[in-house]
């Protein structure tokens, strides 16, 4: 007769194996395939000014190029404004500007040189006229690029480069997104996923903005593309859904928040240019959310005083 234990055994052998604990893949753990999307182009008018970036209200657009703003009618191009600064003035490099209640507020920096500071400049939309400024200044997440509002604060993207215009110890893959209440103090903030890191490469983001719906868009330097991230169920960064092919070469953007529909104006800074595109809106994956969620922008119960 066979021991008990050895039949024993022997009746395991034919069991199916269980692992325990074992879960299913978390939703939002694998990365999602990238969306491949196209702008549509409705108006192009010239600019001097298009060097940097651009802007927009209801019946002007605005084009931005480091010490200089130009105002002009969306209808016919007509300039009407001009705003300029001495080049070896107190405002260095003007990256971008947002249209905000009848204000245009600039995200200005100190690049190319270090150590690297930045600036906030606040300027009166219907004269041009330089009303305010709030300093940031020498800050570890590198140069200001471009801010947005965000629910109750703001979020903002900080520039590190792999080329000239930096510190030596930290190339464009520091770059990040960051978020701060509306006293500009930080709560948080994410990693730009390599697939844009890789794209904008020696380069950083030199646009950002919040679309309407709550997802994050993004341009580099020079190519002709829009990336458009999303938040994650975990971790410390944004997901990459989708990329918009889009006829401006990089540099920054607005959403022209004046209208219904999906429209960035935008600079094409060779032909120096002021762009206005309509942006397909993209699917959002499974476990991933807009920036604008309370479930990204709230701290959890766990972690609260």
């Amino acid at each position: 007769m066979k021991p008990a234990f050895l039949i024993s055994l022997a009746l395991l052998g034919t069991l199916p194996l269980v692992t325990c604990g074992q879960q299913d893949p978390v939703p939002g753990s694998t990365a999602p395939v990238i969306q491949q999307l196209q702008a549509e182009l409705l108006a192009s008018f010239p600019a001097a000014e298009a060097g940097q970036g651009a802007a927009a209200d209801q019946d002007h657009f605005y084009a931005i190029v480091n010490t200089a703003i130009g105002k002009y009618r969306k209808t016919t191009g007509e300039q009407v404004l001009r705003y300029s600064g001495p080049r070896d003035g107190l405002i260095r490099h003007l990256n971008s500007c947002l249209i905000d209640d009848s204000q245009l507020l600039c995200a200005n920096s100190n690049f190319p040189e270090v150590p690297m500071a930045s600036s906030i400049e606040i300027f009166d939309a219907d004269t041009l006229s330089h009303s305010g400024s709030f300093s940031l200044g020498v800050m570890d997440e590198g140069s200001l690029t471009w801010f947005d509002r965000l629910n109750d604060g703001w979020v903002a993207g900080f520039a590190h480069y792999s080329t000239g215009g930096g510190v030596p110890f930290k190339d464009q893959s520091y770059s990040s997104v960051v978020r701060f209440d509306s006293s500009w103090r930080r709560t948080g903030g994410w990693m730009i996923p390599s697939t844009v890191i890789a794209r904008m490469d020696p380069m950083a983001a030199s646009g950002g903005a919040l679309g309407p719906d709550g997802l994050l868009y993004l341009t580099g330097h020079d190519r002709q593309e829009m990336y458009v991230l999303a938040a994650p169920a975990m971790g410390p960064k944004l997901v990459h859904i989708a990329t918009v092919q889009i006829p401006l070469e990089g540099q920054a953007f607005s959403w022209d928040r004046t209208t219904s529909e999906r429209v960035v104006v935008g600079i094409s800074r060779p032909n120096r240019e002021v762009r206005s595109f309509r942006i397909p809106e993209p699917q959002l994956p499974e476990a991933t959310y807009p920036l604008n969620d309370p479930r990204v922008t709230e701290v959890p119960p766990a972690l609260r005083p």
